[in-house]
């Protein structure tokens, strides 16, 4: 299988993510699957600026000449894509998020109903799973959990993937791998 992993770590001085997602990696790839992992913080992605030239002017493709357009073409050709974050304010790290609003080329301007929700159509003939591996904040409860869960189950129909896990850096990296192998 192929993957990506990107890592919207932005703190320099943090290193425990960087450190597991390491740990991570080398699983993957001990188990002759092929991986590639994108620090975001090293990358050039601006905001999306709303234009949806990517659906009308420049169909599949953002206008904005930056390193997301590399990134959406590695996401499309993912079987699995994991999203990794720490959790800041309860969310995603603003490098993540950004990326993410940066794949709206990847899906069609025209809606069409998916179990009685009306989503943008299918770009391509395949998704990938998308997975999201998350460093807790000190005050993260099972509410906050809960509700970020929410937010990446609906990522997943938005994006027209599948959510495959959300797991946490304190689990061993050893049952993150089990998960991932599950997908």
């Amino acid at each position: 299988m192929k993957y990506l992993l990107l890592n919207g770590n932005p703190y320099r001085d943090r290193m425990e993510m960087d450190q597991y997602i390491d740990r991570l990696l080398a699983g993957i790839k001990s188990s002759g699957n092929e991986v590639q992992a994108l620090l975001l913080r090293d990358l050039k992605i601006k905001p999306c600026t709303g234009c949806f030239n990517c659906w009308v002017k420049n169909p599949g493709n953002c206008m904005i000449q930056d390193d997301a357009n590399k990134v959406a073409r590695l996401y499309i050709e993912s079987d699995h894509v994991i999203l990794a974050s720490p959790l800041i304010m309860g969310f995603l790290s603003s490098l993540l998020k950004n990326t993410m609003d940066r794949n709206i080329p990847l899906v069609h301007p025209h809606l069409e109903e998916v179990d009685g929700e009306v989503h943008h159509k299918k770009r391509y003939d395949k998704y990938p799973i998308i997975s999201f591996l998350l460093e807790k904040e000190s005050f993260t409860d099972a509410e906050d959990i809960s509700i970020a869960t929410g937010i990446f189950q609906r990522e997943a129909i938005n994006v027209r993937s599948s959510l495959g896990f959300v797991q946490f850096i304190e689990t061993p990296v050893e049952e993150v791998l089990h998960a991932i192998n599950i997908y």
